[in-house]
């Protein structure tokens, strides 16, 4: 069984259910870099008490999710993790 097919049985348990996606994805108008900072430490805050939240960067990882925070993780975050060269 893939990743992709998990993911329902792995979301049930995250810490975001029931929050607002304000908090993990950008509002459809621009905002400030203190208002995206401050979005971000929301979202990173549930996130860091995840009992889910490595599945939850797995599954981001593994469908290269293109928006929003997941696993604690921005976009660009998740991108230098999958182009970080393994030594």
């Amino acid at each position: 069984m893939s990743l992709a097919q998990l993911e329902p049985t792995w979301r049930a348990g995250a810490a975001c259910q029931g929050a607002t996606a304000e908090h993990f994805f950008p509002p459809p108008t621009t905002e400030t870099r203190d208002e995206r900072t401050a979005r971000e430490a929301a979202a990173r805050e549930l996130c860091n008490g995840c009992a889910v939240r490595d599945a939850c960067l797995e599954y981001a990882l593994y469908v290269q999710e293109p928006y929003g925070i997941w696993g604690g993780l921005t976009e660009a975050e998740r991108r230098r993790l999958r182009y970080t060269p393994v030594h």
